[in-house]
C-alpha cells in the first residue's frame, strides 16, 4: 500500500477544512506567541492557523513523510517537523500557548494517558484544541468491516489485522481534562456533506478511513476489488438525490480545554 497521499486528501480539501475553520475560530486564547500542529497533513490546517495568528511561530508535525515533504513545499515560510504525536507529547521542548490538532488524534492510541499529557505541554493562559471523527460507527465505517469479514475477504483480513483509527465520546474527553483544566468548551457537530455520487464517498474514505483495510491488501488489483465490493455496499444507502449528489453526513467532535 502506497504511503499517506496528501494528492488523496486533498481530493476534498473544502470539506475537510470547514471543521478546522471552525476550531479555530472559536479559541478564546490571547497573547499567543507559539502554536504546534499535531498531525499537520499537507499543512492546510497549518495555513488556517497562520490565517488567525499571523507573525506567529507555528509548527507542523506529521508522523507522514510524504506529508511533511507536501506542507514544506506548499508552506515554504513555516516550520516543519516529521514524527510522532504521542512521542512529541511525551517530550519535553517545551510549552505552546496553543496545541492543536485537527482530524489526527483519532490515529494515536490510549487517549486516557495522550490528552492529559497533550494538555501538560499548554502554557499558562493557552489552550488544547482538538477536532477528531466521532463516527466509527457510522453506516460506512460499519460496510467497511462487513466487506472484509465476507466470504470474498475474510481470510485476507483475520480477526484484529485492522488497526482501525478510534475515538470516544464527549464525556471521556470531559473525564479526563476537567481535572486539569480551568475550562472546557465540548461539542459535536454533524456536517452534511453535498458529494457528486457514491463514488465520492468512496475516494473520501481511500484517504482517511479506508487505509487500514487497502493496506493489508498487497495488489493493486486486489485494492480495486476491494473499492469496489465496498462501492457496492454503499450504493443502496447513498442514492442520488433528485436535484443531483449525494447527501454525506459526518459527525465530529471538537474540544476546548484552557489552561
Amino acid at each position: 500500500m502506497p504511503a499517506w497521499s496528501p494528492s488523496q486528501y486533498l481530493k476534498f480539501a473544502e470539506e475537510r477544512a470547514r471543521p478546522c475553520h471552525d476550531l479555530v475560530a472559536r479559541i478564546a486564547a490571547s497573547s499567543v506567541r507559539r502554536v504546534i500542529d499535531l498531525g499537520c497533513g499537507p499543512g492546510n490546517s497549518t495555513a488556517v492557523l497562520a490565517d488567525r495568528w499571523p507573525g506567529v511561530e507555528i509548527t507542523g508535525l506529521d508522523n507522514s513523510a510524504e506529508m511533511i515533504a507536501r506542507a514544506r513545499r506548499d508552506y515554504p515560510t513555516q516550520s516543519w517537523v516529521a514524527g510522532d504525536i504521542a512521542a512529541w507529547a511525551a517530550g519535553a521542548d517545551g510549552q505552546f500557548d496553543i496545541v492543536f490538532s485537527n482530524a489526527a488524534l483519532q490515529w494515536a492510541d490510549d487517549h486516557a494517558a495522550l490528552f492529559p499529557r497533550l494538555f501538560s505541554r499548554v502554557a499558562p493562559g493557552g489552550a488544547l484544541a482538538a477536532q477528531i471523527p466521532g463516527n466509527i460507527d457510522a453506516l460506512p465505517h460499519r460496510l467497511m468491516r462487513d466487506v472484509a469479514a465476507s466470504p470474498r475477504w475474510s481470510r485476507l483480513f483475520p480477526p484484529g489485522s485492522v488497526r482501525e483509527w478510534h475515538h470516544h465520546e464527549m464525556d471521556f474527553y470531559y473525564d479526563a481534562l476537567a481535572p486539569l483544566a480551568a475550562r472546557l468548551d465540548l461539542w459535536a457537530t454533524e456536517y452534511l456533506h453535498i458529494l457528486p455520487d457514491t463514488e465520492a464517498i468512496v475516494e473520501w474514505y481511500r484517504g482517511t478511513g479506508l487505509r487500514p483495510f487497502l493496506e493489508l491488501l498487497e495488489t493493486d488489483a486486489d485494492r480495486q476489488r476491494f473499492a469496489a465490493d465496498y462501492l457496492a455496499s454503499l450504493r443502496p444507502h447513498f442514492p442520488p438525490r433528485p436535484a443531483g449528489g449525494v447527501l454525506f453526513p459526518f459527525r465530529r467532535i471538537f474540544l476546548i480545554a484552557y489552561r
